[in-house]
């Protein structure tokens, strides 16, 4: 590695970890403004609905600009929606602005390391991308769960005496989103150091109605090739269901467990856990041209999550978590890499990665939305689990059904 990908990777870190512990202070001060419980799973639903309506405008934007420059351009703007969310702004409204920043910038972040490295480095860059990710998502639960604890709100903001914003950060949660401030501070500085590289595949026309037709082009081109599109559905249904999972555990560790929040949030970076080394042995195991071989894995991560409803201790319970997240990994390592490539391949890594991101937060839309339906109707958590696992694994053996014999 050189200095030029380490400030990639660094910048990367810092905001992803800054985006992670975001959503657990949101989630905390939700419950502070006594906030009906359908409204936890719809806070990453304003979220990521940026990334769908900008998913047409957000290619050509990484496209016709140096990806670092584009990277500061986003975290400028998560420092906004965070400092809107301090200041008073409904966390609903505010979590909804930091993600427009995110979806400016995941299309820089994955396009820059087609631009920056060969097609033979992908997995291996992928693997470094994608476990730092992790490791901010393990960190952003962890520091996240801290930060809102009792701990802090009994030890630090009492002796601070309420810094004066908006009248006073005079709870764990708005200390926690102050902290969290600096942290994407930090990222923009580093983006603002990161190389600049070549300008590639710059359209010549950005009018909204040419982009919405090229965006559409792009989506078609990517659906209608057979690796781009096992590849496209099976990370769809990852980020999906990994989003989702996050807040069934956070319900089930409650109800199963008997877990606080600040303990079910800790609980969630054992995914992370494994999903960190379902990472690096898929970036050494497994090549670009296998990368279908590995879907056989998301069929036995539904199976491993419908168990979850038999357990009530959380010794083995964090094991299975570890143990899905693995899984996890395993197969998405190969499956992003292998997108990744075909779409820079046949359109452009910032316009390929802007199709990917609309499929992907369309399914994490969508499956959230069904599990906030599931909580308004009153469905058990243990009925949630079950259902969740065994979408997973009849989605996954479709997929592997009718896609286990592609290959590049």
């Amino acid at each position: 590695m050189n200095r030029g990908f380490n400030t990639i990777l660094a910048a990367q870190f810092f905001s992803s970890l800054a985006d992670n512990a975001l959503l657990f202070a949101a989630i905390a001060l939700l419950q502070t403004l006594n906030a009906p419980s359908w409204q936890t799973p719809v806070l990453q639903q304003f979220f990521v609905f940026a990334f769908i309506v900008l998913a047409p405008f957000v290619g050509a934007f990484s496209d016709a600009l140096p990806k670092g420059q584009v990277m500061f351009i986003s975290n400028s703007i998560k420092i906004a929606g965070c400092a809107a969310m301090l200041l008073g702004l409904h966390p609903l409204l505010a979590y909804g602005f930091v993600g427009v920043g995110a979806a400016l910038y995941s299309p820089a972040k994955y396009g820059i390391l087609t631009e920056y490295l060969p097609s033979d480095r992908l997995v291996w860059a992928n693997g470094w991308m994608e476990g730092l990710t992790v490791a901010a998502i393990i960190f952003g639960a962890i520091f996240g769960g801290l930060l809102i604890g009792h701990r802090v709100e009994d030890h630090v903001v009492q002796q601070l005496g309420g810094l004066e914003f908006n009248g006073g950060i005079d709870t764990a949660p708005k200390f926690a989103i102050f902290v969290i401030l600096g942290l994407y501070l930090i990222a923009a500085v580093l983006n603002y150091f990161i190389p600049k590289l070549a300008i590639e595949h710059s359209l010549s026309n950005r009018s909204p109605r040419f982009l919405l037709a090229d965006f559409w082009r792009g989506f078609l081109q990517l659906w209608k090739d057979p690796l781009g599109q096992v590849s496209l559905a099976v990370t769809s249904l990852f980020w999906g269901a990994g989003t989702t999972l996050r807040f069934i555990i956070l319900a089930w560790a409650a109800v199963a467990l008997k877990l606080d929040l600040e303990q079910a949030t800790q609980l969630t970076a054992l995914v992370a856990v494994g999903l960190a080394i379902g990472s690096v042995v898929a970036a050494k195991a497994v090549p670009l041209e296998h990368a279908v071989k590995v879907l056989p894995l998301g069929i036995a991560m539904g199976f491993v999550v419908l168990a979850m409803a038999l357990v009530t201790d959380w010794r083995p319970a964090a094991l299975m978590l570890v143990l899905v997240g693995a899984l996890a990994g395993s197969f998405l390592i190969p499956m992003n890499a292998l997108l990744q490539y075909r779409g820079h391949l046949l359109m452009g890594s910032g316009h390929s990665i802007a199709v990917q991101n609309f499929n992907e937060n369309l399914s994490i839309l969508v499956m959230l939305g069904a599990y906030a339906l599931m909580i308004d109707a009153g469905f058990s958590v243990h009925t949630i689990v079950i259902v969740f696992g065994l979408f997973i694994s009849g989605t996954m053996g479709w997929l592997f059904r009718k896609h286990g014999h592609d290959q590049d």
